[in-house]
């Protein structure tokens, strides 16, 4: 029988997700920016929630040897996942790491310097008061002049019945709409993963979200207590029009057919 070679790309739904999805490199380059802009220093302790495989806390830890981190996840299959992968290669760094298998809501100490909820996860409150009282949870679980970072998405294109597909080396990502209820913004998105080789992973995530706009989120922060919730919007490339990766202060989005931004609330 012949070997498996390495070129022959591995289907872990899980591995797939972060090489199409998360780039934690970039994520704390932004915290990293706005938390010394705010205090004129670096902060050192962060808290993932809905972190699933803890992929942005590890490079947390890896980033610099005084930083700590926290997960919170209330998928087990997940973490045990990111605790083979991601944290039992940082050596004995990893002591510095600490997971909860558990509701973001019910966990709020140790008090973070940042409170991280990204790739959208907090869209799985469907009710205000279930999006304020997370909010209010957040507030809790933060040291004093703490910020509290979220990513949300939008644009014309993203409540479009379609499939968004985006190549990778060896495989293409696919973001697919299957529902959505202008109603109530009730969402339901699958990710499928296509192999190179003709293998397929059909429905890997499923997301059962309402679809939250800006003004929304903003409002509940303020309702939860925080002082201020300041929005950071994508810059484009003059030629394509596509994202620059570079996240700039603003109150004034453009209308394009599809953007991203960080909310940072202090």
């Amino acid at each position: 029988m012949a070997k498996k070679t390495k070129s022959r790309i591995e289907a872990d739904r899980h591995r797939l997700y972060e090489l199409s999805v998360q780039c934690p490199e970039a994520d704390i380059r932004f915290l990293d920016r706005i938390f010394k802009k705010k205090h004129g220093r670096l902060p050192k302790i962060l808290r993932e929630d809905f972190c699933g495989t803890a992929t942005m806390a590890a490079e947390w830890i890896r980033t610099r040897k005084e930083n700590t981190a926290i997960g919170v996840d209330l998928d087990e299959e997940v973490l045990d996942w990111g605790r083979e992968h991601n944290i039992k290669p940082l050596g004995e760094a990893a002591s510095r790491l600490t997971l909860h298998h558990a509701d973001v809501r019910s966990i709020s100490s140790p008090k973070a310097d940042i409170l991280a909820a990204m790739n959208f996860s907090y869209f799985i409150f469907k009710k205000r008061e279930e999006l304020r009282d997370y909010f209010r949870h957040a507030k809790r679980a933060l040291k004093p002049g703490g910020l509290f970072v979220l990513d949300i998405f939008g644009g014309w294109e993203s409540q479009e019945l379609t499939i968004e597909e985006k190549e990778m080396e060896g495989f293409t990502y696919l973001w697919e709409l299957m529902r959505f209820n202008p109603l109530t913004h009730e969402v339901l998105f699958h990710i499928h993963f296509h192999l190179n080789d003709g293998r397929k992973i059909r429905k890997a995530f499923t997301y059962d979200w309402r679809f939250w706009t800006i003004p929304e989120v903003r409002e509940l922060l303020m309702e939860a207590g925080f002082k201020s919730a300041e929005i950071y919007w994508e810059g484009t490339e003059k030629d394509s029009g596509e994202g620059d990766g570079v996240f700039r202060l603003t109150e004034k989005g453009d209308h394009c057919p599809g953007w991203i931004a960080y909310i940072v609330a202090f």
